[in-house]
Formats: structure tokens, C-alpha cells, sequence
């Protein structure tokens, strides 16, 4: 191995991973386990340069004062973990077009509301937008004023996000040519999202571990892969408030790997095509 790699690995102590740890788990909930040095030696390497420190130590300093917003901001973002792509995992968007969709429109109809919930870069709201195009297309006049609430906590990627545009090799992850075609312009080099599908979609920046009441009531909620982050306590926390967000029989969507079962008995299960969605009982709304 590269001597440089190893000198870089030890490079970060204890005593700065404890508290990049603890400042992540008490600004945002995220939970770092035990050998990351290497993963925080990484991303914070370029915001030590960024910010004008001289060594992760420094920057570390100053992670506990609230004058150096700005540190603690771009600490988070780096760390956040980005991962996403077009339609993930595909089943939620099947049963999203084929169950709730057809459910709102009998059920809602006018001024029905979806919430993505970490965001990132914006490939699930976008997604989410195209699917309710594509069952639009077909009844134009169904679900009149239906839109989409999409949140982050990283304010870079609400700000690339908000953008929809994508380099080639962003679309390349989910998206089939046709809806590259049908969904997209060219844009200086860039693909640039179709206001017919951005404009249901507003940005807004939500910190999970905190109160987002304020952004109303939804139909829908879309929380996938990010609980897997949280401690036990905060799981139980934020699965709770996103049931009080939900409108009486809402629908929630959680990872692959994530279940509500030790946490909350406020959803029945629905199991679609190798998938699930949990659906809010009548008789806990408000509970």
C-alpha cells in the first residue's frame, strides 16, 4: 500500500473522530460507526481546504460554536451520504402508479400531496413527477393541482436538485431512453428536466431530527434508505411524526432494508410485486 494512503488514515484521532461523531449524531441524527477514520479522513479533507483550516483538528474546534454555521454546514453535506438514481428499486413506482395514484384520485382527487424525504439530487421527486405524468397522460383530467414536496438536509444538493440538470452519465442510472426523450431537453451540454414535471415539484430544506410539521399533511410520503442512519431512539421518533404528517389512510414508503415493526403499529402492510408500502389505520390518525 501507498505510504501516503496509511499516513493519511492515521491521520485523524480518536479524540477528532469522537467528535465528528457526536456533532453528526446530535445535528442530524446520522450515526457513525466505530472504524470510519478513513471515511471522514476523505470527505472533510476538501472542506478543511475549503473553509481555510490548516488541519481537521481546527476545523473540529470550531464544529461546537454556532457562529461557524457556514463549517457546520458544510460538514454535514459532506458527510451525508448521496446515493441515489432514476426509479429506484422500481417497485414503489409500480405500485405508486398502479395502487395510490388510482386510490387518490377516487379517494382525494383535487390537491392530493406527495413528500420526498432526503432528496438528494432529486432523481426520486423527479421520478415521482414522471410517474404521475405518465398516469396522466392517459386521464387528463384526474388529480388537478397534485404536487410534490421534495426535502434535504444538504442545501448543495436542494441547489442541484432545483436545477434538473444532469450530466449524460446521471441519466444513465434507471431511466429509460424513452422517458430521456419524453421528459428531458438539452441544455449546454446538459439534460434538463421538463417544466411539465418540475414545476409540481418545491424545494425545501428539512432536517429530519427536527420538527417539519410545518410543512402540512401529505397522501403520500417517501422516506426510503434514510433510517438506516438513525439510532433506535430516533427511528421511533421520526417514524411517528411522519405517521402524524400523514392524511387519514396515507401511504408511506421506507427502504428495502427498513421496517417499522419494533417501532410503530400504526400501519397495516400492503405487499405489491416483490415490494411493500405501509398504509396509515384510520383509527391512528391523531394518535
Amino acid at each position: 500500500m501507498n505510504p501516503a494512503i496509511i499516513e493519511q488514515r492515521q491521520s485523524v484521532t480518536q479524540q477528532e473522530y469522537d467528535a465528528i461523531r457526536q456533532f453528526l449524531e446530535d445535528s442530524c441524527g446520522i450515526v457513525l460507526g466505530e472504524n470510519k477514520h478513513y471515511l471522514v479522513n476523505s470527505r472533510l479533507s476538501r472542506v478543511v481546504k475549503e473553509q481555510g483550516f490548516s488541519s481537521l483538528g481546527e476545523l473540529v474546534s470550531v464544529l461546537g460554536s454556532s457562529r461557524h454555521r457556514a463549517v457546520q454546514v458544510s460538514v454535514i453535506d459532506a458527510m451525508t451520504t448521496n446515493e441515489t438514481s432514476w426509479f429506484r428499486d422500481n417497485h414503489p413506482f409500480e405500485s405508486l402508479r398502479e395502487i395510490i395514484l388510482p386510490d387518490l384520485s377516487a379517494r382525494v382527487g383535487q390537491g392530493a400531496a406527495i413528500w420526498s424525504a432526503a432528496c438528494s439530487s432529486g432523481q426520486e421527486p423527479y421520478s415521482i413527477s414522471m410517474v404521475i405524468q405518465e398516469y396522466l397522460r392517459g386521464r387528463p383530467n384526474t388529480l388537478p393541482g397534485i404536487r410534490i414536496v421534495a426535502t434535504d438536509i444538504s442545501p448543495s444538493m436542494l441547489a442541484d436538485a432545483s436545477e434538473g440538470l444532469f450530466e449524460e452519465s446521471a441519466l444513465s442510472r434507471g431511466l429509460s431512453d424513452e422517458f430521456k426523450r419524453r421528459y428531458f431537453d438539452q441544455h449546454d451540454g446538459y439534460s434538463k428536466v421538463k417544466p411539465v414535471i418540475r414545476e409540481r415539484i418545491t424545494f425545501k430544506e428539512v432536517n429530519l431530527l427536527k420538527s417539519f410539521a410545518s410543512l402540512g399533511r401529505f397522501d403520500c410520503i417517501f422516506c426510503r434508505n434514510v433510517l438506516i442512519y438513525f439510532s433506535t431512539d430516533n427511528k421511533k421518533d421520526i417514524i411517528n411524526r411522519l405517521a402524524d404528517a400523514l392524511k387519514p389512510e396515507g401511504y408511506l414508503y421506507l427502504g428495502g432494508t427498513e421496517s417499522i415493526a419494533s417501532f410503530t403499529d400504526r400501519f397495516e402492510t400492503l405487499r405489491y410485486r416483490g415490494g411493500m408500502v405501509y398504509k396509515l389505520k384510520p383509527e391512528s390518525v391523531g394518535s
